[in-house]
């Protein structure tokens, strides 16, 4: 069979057919741009300015929040001795070292800061403004179970921070530090988000060579640095949502903050009162989870590891050893809930323990008292 032959190509006129609409297209286009060809307006695609002005909208946030608060951030400062070890008869010199980061609470004075800044009581410590003005710490409150401190100097006319509610962060909002980084970079501004709620770590600082285990923590991409302690954790609105703690060994982009809920009950009554009053029961435990209680063939609870001499603890009988599973009939079923349950209380009311040793179970009943100033 013969199959019908296609027709060969006329190159020389699908060439023609090319230039001839080439030339038709450049002469369309230049009788277009000389307003020859009316009603048809060829614009090139213009890229929108939107997101410029987002960005710069949102560096402006920024801008404005470490304008109104920085003047309230300071450096706290220590003073120490220093010998020549290589000259037993010399003088002692005093040494200066910026070691963290407070923020003004109120007009007279009054200054948050992290408990590990200021833990040693034989250091001489002072606060420096960000204009250079130099105070003498004259009052500490160390608060041990939340890392903070709150201090007093004679300065008046201080700009105080504001509050924010920390209980209404969302995962994901912005927010802002400030703080003295490593001890010398004063006035530091870091950005992030909160990168998670409800944290629990063990926080350490170089500068003070402590670790504290800290409950209830907001966790941030904002970098945290040695010397940040005690700084402010902003919201984009300028207020206070945590006080920033020295970021856990080893963490990339993880930095940790005190809630301010938990921040401001504290610094309220101090500026109210001059002291502050925490009701106390006196015990170092260990948290006995139900897995490891299995195992070991004890209840699940709060296993003592020490009891602080003539403690509330101590008078009502609890002894190393112990294992408090009940704190008011509620049974101690996390690593927190005895420091939960104490909160809520009263210097003076009274707390019933159901406590196991030995296989015995025995109830005990504690008069909280007020806690010791460390």
């Amino acid at each position: 069979m013969e199959y019908p032959k296609l027709p060969k190509l006329n190159l020389f006129g699908i060439t023609i057919a090319v230039i001839l609409g080439v030339v038709t297209a450049v002469v369309f286009y230049q009788a277009q741009i000389r307003g020859f060809i009316p009603g048809l307006n060829i614009k090139l695609p213009v890229q929108s300015n939107s997101e410029t002005r987002t960005i710069v909208q949102e560096e402006n946030a920024v801008i404005s929040v470490v304008d109104k608060t920085s003047p309230s951030v300071v450096a706290i400062g220590a003073t120490q001795k220093v010998f020549n070890p290589f000259d037993p008869f010399s003088v002692p010199k005093s040494q200066n070292s910026t070691i963290g980061t407070g923020f003004v609470v109120s007009d007279k004075g009054i200054i948050v800061t992290n408990k590990h800044v200021v833990s040693d009581a034989d250091l001489h410590y002072t606060v420096v403004t960000k204009d250079g003005k130099k105070f003498e710490i004259k009052k500490i409150y160390r608060d041990p179970i939340l890392d903070l401190a709150v201090v007093q100097v004679d300065g008046d006319k201080m700009q105080a921070l504001e509050f924010g509610d920390s209980s209404k962060l969302k995962v994901g909002q912005t927010v802002i530090a400030i703080g003295n980084a490593l001890g010398k970079f004063t006035n530091t501004v870091t950005t992030g988000v909160v990168s998670g709620l409800g944290r629990k770590v063990t926080a350490g600082d170089p500068f003070s060579g402590s670790a504290e285990s800290l409950d209830d923590l907001i966790q941030t991409d904002a970098a945290i640095n040695p010397g940040n302690s005690g700084g402010p954790l902003l919201n984009s609105a300028g207020q206070v949502i945590g006080v920033n703690v020295a970021t856990t060994e080893g963490a990339q982009n993880i930095g940790f903050a005190v809630p301010s809920n938990a921040v401001k009950k504290i610094a309220d009554e101090f500026v109210q009162n001059g002291s502050v009053s925490r009701p106390f029961l006196g015990i170092s435990y260990r948290f006995i989870s139900k897995d490891v209680a299995i195992m070991n063939e004890v209840p699940q609870g709060a296993y003592i590891q020490d009891v602080v001499p003539n403690s509330s603890a101590d008078k009502a009988g609890i002894r190393q050893g112990d294992i408090i599973t009940k704190v008011d009939g509620q049974s101690v079923d996390s690593e927190s809930k005895i420091s939960q349950i104490i909160a809520n209380k009263k210097i003076g009311d009274s707390l019933g323990l159901t406590v196991w040793n030995d296989s015995k179970e025995r109830l005990a009943t504690a008069t909280l008292q007020d806690m010791p100033n460390q």
